[in-house]
């Protein structure tokens, strides 16, 4: 909530063993993004147009820390892709 937006991760909500049918719907119902580092959900926003936006995060296999170090100056140009309605947003 620190810059305004919930997040849940899919452990914390019941979904930590569903497959992606499961958590894609999810997001689509709250209306929510997917911040992702599964290539399939990208695969997914690319043949599903109504579904939720996707944010593919590409980076290596790499601890929550460093993830965050990575992602996190990047959070005001994800919002911005996401507020105009970019389907995929990749974070590199």
């Amino acid at each position: 909530m620190e810059r305004g937006y919930t997040a849940e991760h899919v452990n914390r909500i019941g979904l930590g063993a569903a497959g992606d049918d499961a958590v894609w719907q999810r997001a689509a119902q709250t209306g929510a993004a997917l911040m992702t580092k599964d290539e399939d959900f990208a695969a997914l926003a690319e043949r599903d147009t109504s579904g939720p936006q996707v944010v593919w995060i590409r980076v290596g296999n790499i601890s929550n820390d460093a993830l965050w170090h990575a992602v996190e100056p990047q959070l005001n140009q994800i919002i911005q892709a996401l507020d105009a309605g970019e389907r995929i947003v990749e974070v590199l």
